[in-house]
């Protein structure tokens, strides 16, 4: 199938072009248009990767003092060990809170336009400041926050080599942590290695789960292209987050959300779960919407959706075969999804494809953190 085809289409388009591909189109040998290798990150124009300013945004993404309280770090919600992301339903809060939705990892995230669930960023940039100030997040001040970065001697060196900085100025501690991120991509996985031409790069069951992906079970049709995500917003069915029934603290963070972002008196009342897109759009329309993120690297992230009510791959490959599911909005769930009718075989092949969207896993320990000291006296 023709690339400049399949831009030219619709979603429901395209579920009806991938339906009807000939199973030989995939056969060994070809490489399915809609999917491609993942190409090397990119460096910005106004914020361009340098190796110092990469070390300095790697220290500063293990530092706490980028937060509220000094030690909610950019790691502390996005643990290396642990798929770079948050291993729970629901991401760390900051301390007296609980957080609201599922932590993603950080793993090429360099490759999004928009971040967080709802799109709210739309650059990596604007994630770390996002995060740092979030309310039940990093709950940091940028005044404050600059302030314990003057405290530190080699930050004051480091921003100036970099930034030129008289004293470390908090938007460019934002600009080298995002700096940092764009390295952690991963772009030799079976799968990236089978698409530029290894046909021994995946298994056989791989390999007929890349059919299934591409064809019967239809998910290319949003997780397509390098990063393998349309960045399209659809509410899928997920069910709301369990934990909104019997954990008071998350009850409390899930009205704050709702006020801070804005909905009317009778939302705030009768709203019981996340209403996704809405909170930026406010468009009925957009209830329990969210971004389709990335399939890549998710052999270490589960658990699964903006609210992580889905456990493991074969749970996420399980509710679409159901057709999806049900939440408190369904005039607006996604016409995409019907009962896809895969056996326990495909299954199984399907869930191999999946795990072939990863290598190796990346980790990194901690670098060591330079100490505050008290600024030195103004000369007289």
């Amino acid at each position: 199938m023709d690339m400049q085809f399949i831009k030219t289409l619709g979603s429901a388009a395209i579920a009806a072009a991938i339906m009807i591909l000939p199973t030989s189109s995939l056969a060994s040998g070809d490489r399915p248009a809609m999917l491609a290798p993942l190409g090397p990150p990119p460096s910005p124009v106004d914020n361009p990767t340098t190796p110092e300013k990469v070390e300095l945004g790697k220290m500063l993404f293990f530092d706490g003092r980028l937060s509220g309280n000094g030690a909610m770090s950019c790691a502390t919600c996005h643990l290396p060990d642990e798929g770079w992301d948050f291993p729970d339903k629901i991401s760390l809060g900051y301390p007296g809170t609980v957080h609201w939705r599922n932590s993603q990892t950080i793993i090429n995230s360099a490759y999004y336009k928009k971040l967080f669930w709802a799109g709210s960023s739309k650059s990596l940039e604007g994630q770390a400041r996002s995060a740092a100030r979030g309310g039940v997040a990093g709950n940091g001040e940028d005044d404050m926050m600059e302030a314990k970065l003057a405290f530190v001697p080699e930050y004051r060196k480091r921003f100036r080599d970099v930034f030129g900085d008289i004293w470390p100025n908090v938007r460019n501690a934002y600009r080298a942590i995002a700096a940092f991120e764009r390295t952690l991509v991963q772009t030799d996985t079976p799968f990236d290695n089978y698409m530029r031409g290894d046909d021994s790069a995946l298994t056989n069951a791989q390999k007929s789960g890349l059919q299934l992906f591409t064809g019967k079970a239809g998910c290319a049709v949003c997780h397509n292209g390098a990063l393998l995500s349309n960045e399209k917003y659809y509410n899928l069915g997920v069910p709301a987050y369990d934990g909104w029934n019997d954990d008071a603290l998350a009850q409390i963070t899930f009205r704050f959300e709702l006020y801070a972002k804005g909905v009317t008196e009778d939302k705030y009342r009768k709203l019981k779960d996340d209403p996704g897109l809405y909170f930026r759009t406010k468009q009925v329309a957009d209830y329990g919407k969210f971004r389709v993120p990335s399939l890549r690297y998710t052999k270490y992230t589960a658990p699964f959706m903006h609210n992580g009510m889905l456990a493991s791959l074969s749970d996420v490959v399980d509710f679409y075969d159901r057709g999806g599911g049900e939440n408190d909005f369904a005039e607006t769930k996604t016409n995409l999804l019907k009962p896809l009718g895969l056996n326990e075989a495909e299954k199984a092949d399907l869930i191999a494809f999946l795990e072939s969207l990863s290598g190796e896993r990346i980790v990194m320990d901690q670098p060591d953190l330079p100490s505050s000291e008290p600024l030195p006296a103004p000369n007289n």
